[in-house]
């Protein structure tokens, strides 16, 4: 039986097998942390209750033994899932080896090496359920909208938007390239069945360490037939909101575990912003206020919170290795304050990075030349003044993609959107209207410097039956990122990889 079902078997007797994830003894008790891969619960060993053999092999398991218990379902709601189980047999399927993951506080280096082992903890458990749910829910939403999933070659001949960011290798006595996004051929599929949608990997070799970047990423990328910007809009911002609902219906217990504000969320269910670029660049500057918040003067806020909270931890940290080196102190009081040292520790390295980037992020913005494209720390800025995602929309055409619609009212705007999630995280979801003229497009595939006999194939959509048509792609691992509110990219899939990360 799976710990998932203990709810309805309370007061029956059942087996079940895991983990152990871990252990701690008491007089003459033994209480398991057992996981199974569906949950975790709490298996408790009465010294009274069991034979002595069966006692002594609990008292012996180490972390991530692996056991079968039977006992009997008890309710609890001071427990993870409100049940535990009460032991009466215990099997040792495998004494695990000293297990290098231990309670204290690691660093981001040591638990990448031992990402293979990290997935086991109930975090990492719980963020990675919520992803399965957001993919679960993302499939609901378009299959429920009609749309067709298609799949769309991870090899490919001709880049979407230029080659500088591309894994170039050999495909037999050609040059091929991973791809780095499905939607051109996403638009070849929707003339055929006027709404698709795509999810799988797409590969970009930036040469970036940033928390929001990752060489392999999957994405879900729309595309609809019949569709303009407006409707693209209206789509993605629907399609948000029935996300935000089912992972809040259904991820209770992990949002618990990972500590989620989920209000945060909730607040985020609303209608969103759009604003235009013109609009977003004077809220950047600090030129316009939204709801009486100002860009710059609130990152300079941040900064003073940021150097008053980093005092505050030195002298704790402080206080509490002055008592680790003290006489008498017992060996629970000393890995205690010792555990409570590193977590103090890292959140000072973020707090110093926050104060490093401040700075810079006040200087970005206020130097902001209209034209550019929004970087991270912009995308950040704008965001933390905003308690749901904001679109910006009708961005300047040159330094957006060379199949990006152009305004009929201002040829230099492109009829493009990105949708930036809040809580500062920037760019989750890209897309736009695509361009219908083949004049226009032809001129900007040489602008760009695109082999044109590569793209023969995607004119040929216009030659033939061309229609009005729109779609995005999502980012899936921001996605997941934004909604768990983690720190970092990689902790947002199973086995991440980014520049100069190819192990585990």
């Amino acid at each position: 039986m799976q710990i998932k079902d203990f709810f309805s078997k309370e007061g029956k007797e059942i087996t079940c097998s895991g983990w152990v994830s871990n252990k701690r003894t008491g007089k003459g008790l033994v209480f398991i942390i057992l996981r199974d891969g569906s949950g975790f619960a709490q298996c408790v060993v009465n010294e009274g209750e069991v034979e002595a053999n069966i006692f002594s092999h609990a008292n012996a398991l180490t972390m991530e033994s692996s056991i079968e218990v039977t006992g009997k379902i008890v309710e609890d709601e001071r427990q993870v899932g409100g049940f535990e189980l009460h032991v009466t047999n215990l099997k040792v399927i495998s004494i695990a080896e000293e297990y290098p993951i231990s309670k204290k506080a690691h660093g981001v280096d040591f638990l990448s090496d031992k990402r293979h082992l990290w997935l086991r903890s109930k975090r990492q458990w719980a963020i990675m359920r919520i992803r399965n749910q957001i993919t679960f829910a993302i499939h609901n939403f378009f299959q429920k909208e009609g749309f067709i999933q298609m799949d769309a070659p991870l090899f490919t001949g001709n880049a979407c938007e230029g080659t500088s960011d591309l894994f170039e290798l050999e495909y037999f006595d050609q040059t091929a390239y991973l791809t780095q996004s499905g939607q051109l051929y996403g638009e070849a599929m929707a003339m055929a069945m006027g709404k698709i949608y795509t999810f799988g990997p797409t590969f970009r070799a930036e040469k970036s360490r940033t928390r929001r970047h990752l060489t392999e990423f999957w994405m879900i990328e729309p595309e609809m037939a019949f569709y303009d910007n407006e409707k693209n809009m209206d789509l993605i911002e629907a399609m948000m909101k029935s996300i935000l609902k089912d992972v809040l219906n259904n991820c209770k217990v992990e949002f618990e575990i990972i500590e989620r504000d989920v209000s945060k969320l909730e607040n985020a269910i609303k209608e969103f912003p759009r604003l235009t670029y013109d609009e977003a660049v004077s809220v950047l500057k600090g030129e316009t206020d939204v709801n009486g918040q100002n860009a710059i003067t609130t990152l300079q806020n941040d900064q003073k919170e940021a150097e008053v909270r980093k005092e505050e931890i030195s002298k704790e940290i402080s206080e509490r290795e002055e008592k680790i080196a003290g006489p008498g102190i017992k060996k629970g009081e000393r890995n205690f304050n010792q555990n409570k040292v590193d977590i103090l520790k890292n959140e000072v390295k973020d707090l110093e990075e926050d104060l490093r980037n401040i700075p810079q992020w006040i200087k970005s913005a206020e130097e902001f030349e209209y034209g550019n494209d929004f970087g991270g720390s912009d995308e950040t800025v704008l965001t933390r003044l905003y308690d749901s995602p904001i679109m910006v929309y009708n961005w300047p055409h040159a330094i957006k993609a060379f199949y990006m619609k152009r305004d009929q009212d201002n040829p230099e705007l492109a009829k493009g959107v990105d949708v930036l999630a809040p809580e500062g995280y920037g760019e989750i979801i890209g897309g736009g209207e695509r361009e219908t003229d083949m004049e226009l497009l032809t001129e900007k595939i040489k602008e760009h410097e695109l082999p044109m006999k590569e793209f023969e194939w995607y004119l040929d959509l216009r030659r033939y039956g061309s229609v009005p048509h729109a779609g995005f792609g999502v980012g899936l691992e921001r996605l997941v990122t934004w909604i768990c509110k983690i720190p970092h990219v990689r902790e947002s899939i199973p086995f991440p990889r980014w520049y100069g990360r190819l192990f585990p």
